[in-house]
């Protein structure tokens, strides 16, 4: 018989039992202190670790100083680690981050006096969105996965998506009911698409998925999920959607199966009827096999319909469908709670009106369901659903779309929704706080923020917060880098969203990407922070946000140059086309050297890092193709996610967009030479096939830096300083330019103020 303990699965043998759970008997305390010490190592020893009760139900940590040491006390290991994570923050100006680490601890610790007491207001502390195992997380292996576990508890989280390795869940379960491998492989996608395997959005895609693949994955997720309990987390698992192979139809042919409407382009995917039998046979075997492989804490996440209409609208099959995507959980785990993405609402309102999601939650009892209110910064769901019928509900920050490189935030819009939730008499029951980014790195601040709201009972006056997390990014305080951060605040960190760059994406002649703030200030902050080098040049956190912002100005530059290719074309100016079109690819080049300097921006690390799990050389190919394919074309040749996962990366920009524009400029080139207009179609079908062949190379790129960072920033601003300030300067100066404005209505990424920005460009802008 197996046994259940702590949300441990254990058989009977004492040997296994011991195995299994022998780390997690050690207790938080010793988790904690491991942690400390791979974070910490030669200061570890100056913190002790102790373990206190939960205040009234929520989680709480204590500091303070006794006998020479700092001692942290908490409610589980994620408090502990997180009084630890705040102390460093608030005592030590210190800074753990996703690009670089600032921990420049003081010879002596600061002492704690009095006592610090904080209690969380949020019971639920989530991460990730399931994309982020595709966009980020595709080809991780343990050591970055211990990585990612220990930033998850020093940032207070305790409830992350653990969708690793759930294929060989699927496999024994579907061979179980008869299926033949070769039927399970057409179900699979590709190692760089799972996640949209999992969401029922595609099969087979980008396979077939190696059996290495599966059985080395199995054995990395038991290593997360009991790392993250070791620290007191509790994992969120897969729950059954009601996607299912095609040809489990053919095994039950009496069963209610149909193929659902395309997504994005691809075959429509196969799903059971919720009310038919089958739903709830193939849901329990599989939280079942789940739960004999991986254990379980009875969260289980299931998002049937994430981005495809259901095939009815009534109400009472939207009843019947929750109600049987819960039963299939209770089925297999009767402590079941299903975590569901509240994506839906806010994706297709036109199908999700008020009596179809009253119906879809009302199907599941309260306390049985958590709803993650997905994209809070920008259009939270919760006001619109009644605070989701009464379901206990995470405000989440999703930030990120396809892992785009950029510099932005909504760090304003983040502030006043969280804060207008919190006080919200109409909240019903909020009770966490989570990060669900398609994919993550390049900013920060923003889930810096976000976490330390974790600790906090209200939200604070935004720009103190912003000082203090500059001192505690670089460790001491530099006004001229406190004045650029200043500028990245009002500017570049109030757009909510990234519109991508526009030498990331297939060119054509159109408009360039909106910039919705003023690119003479960005200029102004590179200046101030370039400035920092003697101060700060040996602090890496520096060097990264001086790379960053570098990379932003030059992105901002190249939507200029690109208009001036344009103008050129449209003006059928040979001569200004060919100067134009230099600038343009010399920009690229810059952009590449730049980033070379960086591990953070390089691709050859992310193809190296997919190979690594390859067994032979058959899948090297595969997983290279899957690396490759998804950060560029994503989908077939004429599919129409091409750049929806951009990267501004060193080596994409050599080895794929430079080429890429070099071939259209030409184009254009020869387009003027004979007087004839651009031939768009014929360029649509050469240029994809092109990118299919770049895909399925092989040459590779560097994993090592190359050039110094501060210095390639010196040179790179130097040599466009001048460039910049005419692009963005004002052209058309007049007694508004400058003053202030106000209009009826605008969107955060078109301020009013571009209207009287003395500039004849970008009006489209406001």
């Amino acid at each position: 018989m197996a046994r259940r303990w702590n949300g441990w699965i254990f058989g009977d043998s004492m040997a296994v039992w011991l195995s299994l759970a022998g780390s997690a008997l050690a207790g938080p305390e010793a988790a904690v202190g491991e942690l400390a010490k791979r974070l910490l190592p030669n200061r570890a020893g100056e913190f002790v670790f102790e373990s206190i009760e939960r205040e009234g139900g929520q989680d709480v940590f204590e500091i303070e100083s006794a006998d020479g040491k700092i001692v942290v006390r908490g409610s589980g290991g994620i408090a502990m680690a997180s009084g630890l994570n705040w102390y460093l923050k608030h005592h030590c100006r210190c800074q753990v981050s996703f690009n670089g680490d600032q921990l420049d601890l003081p010879p002596t610790l600061p002492v704690v006096s009095p006592k610090i007491r904080r209690v969380s207001p949020f019971r639920y502390r989530y991460c990730f969105n399931y994309c982020a195992f595709s966009y980020t997380m595709a080809w991780w292996d343990w050591p970055q996965w211990q990585r990612m576990i220990d930033w998850m508890a020093l940032h207070g989280i305790n409830m992350p998506l653990a969708m690793t390795g759930q294929e060989a869940v699927w496999q024994k379960a579907y061979r179980d009911m008869g299926l033949s491998d070769e039927e399970i492989g057409r179900f699979f996608v590709g190692p760089g698409y799972l996640p949209f395997g999992w969401m029922g959005c595609i099969d087979e895609w980008a396979g077939p998925l190696p059996q290495s693949w599966i059985d080395r994955h199995r054995e990395l997720q038991k290593k997360i999920v009991d790392r993250q309990r070791q620290l007191g987390m509790t994992p969120v698992l897969q729950g059954f959607t009601g996607h299912v192979p095609e040809a489990l139809g053919k095994k039950f042919p009496e069963a209610k199966l149909q193929q659902l409407p395309s997504w994005c382009g691809f075959p429509g995917t196969h799903f059971v009827d919720p009310r038919d039998p089958l739903f709830a046979r193939v849901g329990k075997a599989f939280i079942e096999e789940q739960t004999r492989q991986f254990g379980t804490d009875h969260l289980y996440a299931s998002d049937t319909f994430i981005e495809m209409s259901p095939p009815s609208n009534d109400p009472a099959f939207l009843s019947a469908m929750g109600g049987a995507v819960f039963a299939a959980m209770a089925a297999g785990d009767p402590e079941a709670k299903w975590v569901m993405q509240g994506w839906l609402f806010c994706n297709n309102p036109g199908f999700w009106k008020p009596p179809q999601t009253k119906a879809l939650l009302d199907a599941v009892p309260d306390e049985r369901m958590i709803v993650l209110d997905l994209f809070c910064e920008a259009t939270p769901t919760w006001p619109i659903t009644e605070a989701f019928h009464g379901k206990p509900w995470v405000f989440c920050v999703l930030h990120n779309f396809g892992g785009k490189v950029g510099m932005y935030g909504g760090l304003p819009q983040i502030a006043a929704n969280l804060d207008a939730a919190v006080r919200g008499p109409d909240r019903g029951k909020l009770s966490g706080l989570g990060l669900t980014m398609e994919g993550f790195g390049y900013n920060p601040i923003v889930y810096d923020f976000v976490t330390d709201m974790t600790w906090r009972g209200e939200v604070p006056p935004l720009d103190d917060w912003a000082g203090e997390f500059v001192h505690r990014r670089y460790g001491r305080r530099v006004p001229r880098a406190e004045e650029a951060w200043d500028i990245l605040r009002r500017t570049v960190y109030r757009q909510p969203g990234n519109p991508g760059s526009i030498l990331c994406a297939r060119p054509a002649i159109g408009k360039p990407c909106t910039i919705g703030y003023d690119s003479l200030e960005l200029l102004e902050a590179w200046e101030k922070l370039t400035a920092c080098a003697d101060e700060l040049g040996d602090v890496d956190t520096y060097r990264f946000d001086l790379v960053h912002l570098t990379r932003q100005a030059l992105s901002n530059l190249g939507e200029v140059l690109y208009t001036d290719v344009v103008d050129a074309y449209q003006a059928k100016d040979p001569r200004a086309l060919a100067e134009a079109s230099r600038r343009l690819l010399e920009l690229i080049g810059d952009l590449d050297q730049l980033l070379a300097t960086r591990e953070d921006f390089l691709l050859g690390r992310w193809l190296e890092d997919a190979k690594r799990w390859a067994t032979n050389d058959e899948e090297k190919r595969l997983y290279e193709h899957n690396a490759r394919t998804i950060i560029t074309l994503w989908g077939p040749p004429d599919g129409v996610l091409h750049e929806y996962a951009q990267r501004q990366w060193s080596g994409l920009l050599r080895g794929f967009y430079r080429p890429r524009w070099e071939m259209f400029l030409a184009r254009l080139e020869k387009s003027l030479a004979e007087g004839k207009p651009l031939d768009a179609a014929a360029w649509e079908q050469d240029i994809r096939r092109w990118e299919n062949e770049w895909t399925r190379k092989t040459e590779s790129y560097p994993t090592a830096v190359e050039g110094k960072p501060i210095e390639t920033s010196r040179r790179l601003l130097e040599k466009h300083r001048q460039a910049y300030r005419k692009a963005f300067g004002p052209d058309a100066e007049s007694l508004t330019t400058g003053k202030p404005t106000s209009c009826s209505s605008s969107l955060p990424e078109y301020p009013a103020r571009l209207a009287a920005d003395g500039r004849r460009g970008g009006t489209n802008q406001y």
